[in-house]
């Protein structure tokens, strides 16, 4: 690994064979003060350019769950890291191929629409033909990846994630970190210093039928507590399973609830409902997703293209309990409206309990 911090999968996954195949990734801005996030998506389908599917997509879940998408169809403008955090796309411009991570003034003046990433700098530019555009650009200091804080990181889908036997691949990268600089939004601009960031990513050749997420790393009065919490309905080689898990970081200390080391349970409604319960030999947690906003559409990979299957809210309800199971001991009780919550896949309409 480039930096010890960084986790398993920071890479970029295409082996340059010809296969259906995407890699996407998830990077969220909180602003605690304005009371708004922002969420970057940016995606590459079949990269190898033959395919009717390939070509890269940036969007982005603005203030008040506004939405911005982009197109690029040109994949020779993608570039990315195999062995860290580095990618970016580049729209137009006077480079029209990607070849690596540019200074943020070389950027500006050879970029006219595209972003980049690294695990410390993120900046972008970007402009619909109906007019809304982005701009940003800010410094990330990674906090926690996934595990507990300066020890070796984990895979999130432990280390059969190795192997394409479960696909799509999930990853967060980056559970808390700090970001400090700026983002211009429709002609609003937001200064910020040491708000919350976060970043994950997933990859592989088969897309999940359906998931629920749940994602906070600016809860009120804890400044070091973050939660990432999903399931899916996905292919494992010749059938299908649903799992689940539960991962909280909080004062440099992980704690997991995973399929090989706890019981998890939930019960997902379409929309506005997610309540997750999880227990391992040393303790148990207990999460609740509320939202009476109305979902916001993005666009995900699919085996048909990229479309319109996932609802989502940045400003979600979120709370979170978690005791000790030895001695009944509570550890944190904590609250945030300022949630990630998500469901996503073709439509279902019953609530779903495993």
């Amino acid at each position: 690994m480039a930096d010890p911090w960084q986790t398993p999968h920071s890479g970029y996954h295409w082996a340059g064979r010809d296969r259906r195949f995407f890699e996407g990734w998830y990077l969220r801005l909180t602003l605690p003060d304005v009371r708004q996030t922002i969420a970057f998506m940016y995606s590459i389908d079949d990269p190898q350019g033959e395919s009717p599917l390939s070509g890269g997509v940036a969007q982005i879940l603005g203030a008040d769950d506004e939405y911005l998408c982009r197109t690029f169809p040109a994949v020779r403008g993608f570039w990315a890291e195999r062995e860290s955090l580095a990618l970016g796309h580049w729209g137009t411009g006077k480079r029209e191929k990607g070849r690596g991570l540019l200074e943020p003034e070389m950027f500006d003046r050879t970029i006219q629409e595209g972003y980049q990433v690294s695990a410390t700098l993120h900046q972008g530019r970007l402009q619909e033909p109906s007019g809304k555009t982005a701009r940003w650009c800010y410094q990330v200091q990674p906090i926690d990846g996934w595990g507990n804080r300066g020890e070796r990181q984990r895979s999130t889908a432990g280390w059969l994630a190795s192997l394409p036997v479960f696909e799509p691949g999930w990853q967060i990268l980056m559970a808390h970190g700090l970001a400090t600089g700026w983002m211009e939004w429709n002609g609003h601009r937001y200064e910020f210093c040491n708000a919350p960031a976060y970043a994950e990513k997933n990859w592989g050749g088969s897309f999940p039928q359906k998931w629920f997420w749940m994602q906070c790393n600016s809860f009120e009065g804890e400044p070091e507590l973050a939660v990432t919490a999903g399931g899916g309905r996905r292919r494992l080689l010749t059938w299908m399973e649903s799992v689940a898990m539960v991962g909280i970081h909080y004062q440099g200390q992980f704690y997991e609830f995973a399929p090989w080391n706890a019981k998890v349970h939930w019960q997902v409604a379409p929309w506005g409902d997610w309540q997750m319960w999880a227990e391992n030999d040393l303790y148990r947690v207990e999460l609740v997703g509320k939202t009476a906003r109305s979902p916001a559409l993005v666009r995900v990979p699919t085996a048909e293209g990229f479309v319109f299957t996932c609802r989502d809210t940045t400003q979600g309800e979120l709370s979170l309990t978690l005791w000790n199971r030895a001695s009944d001991r509570l550890i944190i009780r904590a609250n945030s409206s300022l949630a990630g919550l998500e469901t996503g896949g073709k439509p279902w309409h019953e609530t779903w309990i495993g």
